[in-house]
């Protein structure tokens, strides 16, 4: 007998920062969606595709669950948790290991069918003493019966494998959606805007990276290289000193280290153009969150 093929879309959920993005992107085997400590980095819904043999997976990685602020984007990075979950055949719902908080609680509500939702314990690397881990996983499924547990380490790359599987089991049969080399459907335009916000959250203070977004003004490209020009929009005039730095060196440094990633991107030379725009409450009106790009 010939094994079928089975497709499917697998959401990956949870509150911010117990690692969606890392695991995403840890599957897929490439950098799909953008990483730092800051809550909040994952503004959009990105889909990331692995293809195996028997099997393609389309992962949606997420927003982080926003249960402490209100707000037009957090509002709206809401509704694109909530719509995902509506819509995916196999939920991943991430939950850092040994850590329960209320954040993680408000996303019971919104889960599927438990036949259909895997608990992930990730960072379990960091867990201190592995003795804690049974207890912990036992009073989960006390608050939901979810059908499998998988605690793995992203970034060393434990139990990877065995939670595709588990997630290969819930998937239904059917013809793959992409081409086998396909690694997301989102534009290498999204990609690199994110990459730029990304060296923003990670090289910039708190203060900033909530109130800026990126946007790709130009694009040119062609066999020998590809020219940039990429425009950061800010909130408030006074963002503006912040992101620039002493000298203009926050600045200097943002753009060449996502020139690093986006060469290897695009495997060819770049030259990329970072500048700053003011465009005040920009955040707060979701008329103007769809207009720079946010769903």
């Amino acid at each position: 007998m010939t094994t079928p093929f089975r497709c499917g879309y697998v959401a990956i959920v949870g509150r911010p920062n117990v690692g969606k993005s890392t695991l995403a992107n840890a599957l897929i085997g490439a950098k799909i969606s953008i990483v730092s400590r800051k809550a909040q980095t994952t503004r959009h819904r990105i889909n990331g595709v692995l293809t195996r043999e028997h099997e393609q997976f389309v992962f949606v990685d997420t927003p982080g669950f926003q249960t402490r602020h209100g707000g037009a984007m957090n509002r709206m990075m809401n509704r694109v948790v909530t719509q995902a979950l509506s819509e995916v055949d196999v939920v991943v719902h991430v939950v850092e290991a040994g850590k329960w908080s209320p954040g993680d609680e408000k996303l019971l509500p919104l889960l599927p069918a438990p036949e259909k939702t895997i608990l992930v314990l990730s960072k379990v690397d960091s867990l201190k003493n592995k003795n804690e881990l049974f207890p912990f996983t036992q009073k989960l499924l006390q608050q939901y019966p979810y059908s499998a547990v998988v605690p793995v380490s992203a970034v060393k790359n434990v139990q990877l494998e065995q939670l595709l599987d588990e997630i290969a089991q819930r998937l239904p049969e059917g013809e793959p959606m992409f081409e086998a080399d396909t690694l997301t459907d989102r534009s290498m335009r999204f990609i690199v805007a994110e990459l730029i916000r990304e060296k923003i959250f990670r090289l910039v203070g708190d203060e900033l990276p909530y109130g800026c977004t990126v946007v790709i003004e130009q694009w040119e490209e062609n066999e020998t290289g590809a020219r940039i020009a990429a425009c950061v929009v800010v909130e408030r005039e006074s963002h503006r000193p912040i992101l620039l730095g002493a000298g203009g060196n926050h600045m200097k440094r943002i753009a060449t280290e996502a020139r690093q990633d986006i060469v290897k991107l695009l495997e060819k030379p770049v030259f990329l153009d970072v500048y700053i725009k003011v465009r005040k409450g920009w955040s707060e009106r979701e008329s103007t969150l769809r207009d720079l790009g946010y769903e």
